[in-house]
């Protein structure tokens, strides 16, 4: 079932005063649905995050895209996304307590049941939201593309709430092979109930349409593969459903 959906951006704010805007998306029904917030790739909150939520509440759930670089700035440009991106690691806490600031801003909204909350997330964005899993968020389920799997701090046994599922590149060459097996002993350390699935062919961006374009213009290593883009979603999808229907 597709549902007919409404969208609107809403602004809050992080601990640290960074005016931060989202993107929110609902499906269009009488009860409160649960909510997943989308966590964007360092170019930030654009059109591509904002699909993503789009695509979330058409499947049921409500979705805020979150701004994790304040009053939504987005780039096409690696020197100016690494830039944004390294500002938010120069304070230990900054990334958690926007990622936070965005899944309170999403608990809040009338549409949403805050009792079901999730989270997901691409690239720089997989390491937010996998950050905030590490930190004990109320969150049921965490899903990442590509992402960045480095921690801030290793996972706590007995911290991690939701299950995770990695979804990765096996031609990633920005997050190799080997980071996923760190990751892996890091779940496997915490007790972490966790899946990775590799997808053979794929590189780091696989599941954005824009990535080979993004990748010509910047000299990176993108790519986009349309199969492991599907297969991933469809895993998402069920882990969603999993925990939050």
């Amino acid at each position: 079932m597709s549902f007919s959906i409404n969208t609107r951006e809403i602004e809050y704010t992080a601990p640290d005063g960074q005016r931060l805007v989202g993107y929110f998306a609902s499906p269009v029904t009488d009860q409160a649905v649960a909510g997943v917030i989308v966590a964007p790739e360092w170019w930030g909150r654009n059109e591509y995050t904002e699909q993503r939520a789009r695509e979330l509440a058409a499947h049921g759930f409500a979705a805020l895209a979150i701004d994790m670089y304040g009053d939504k700035k987005v780039t096409t440009a690696v020197p100016e996304a690494s830039a944004w991106m390294n500002q938010t690691f120069e304070q230990p806490e900054t990334i958690v307590e926007r990622a936070q600031a965005g899944l309170q801003t999403l608990a809040t909204q009338p549409e949403v049941n805050a009792e079901k909350l999730a989270a997901i997330g691409f690239c720089y964005g997989g390491k937010v939201v996998l950050d905030l899993a590490r930190s004990g968020a109320e969150i049921e389920a965490v899903a990442t593309f590509h992402a960045v799997l480095s921690p801030k701090a290793p996972a706590e046994k007995g911290k991690v709430k939701a299950e995770i599922l990695v979804l990765h590149g096996e031609l990633d060459s920005m997050v190799t092979l080997d980071d996923v097996a760190s990751f892996r002993q890091e779940m496997h350390d915490a007790e972490v109930d966790h899946e990775v699935i590799i997808f053979e062919d794929a590189k780091h961006g696989f599941s954005n349409p824009l990535a080979d374009e993004r990748a010509k213009a910047n000299n990176v290593d993108l790519g986009y593969n349309a199969e492991a883009e599907r297969q991933g979603l469809e895993a998402m999808y069920e882990l969603l459903d999993k925990h939050l229907k």
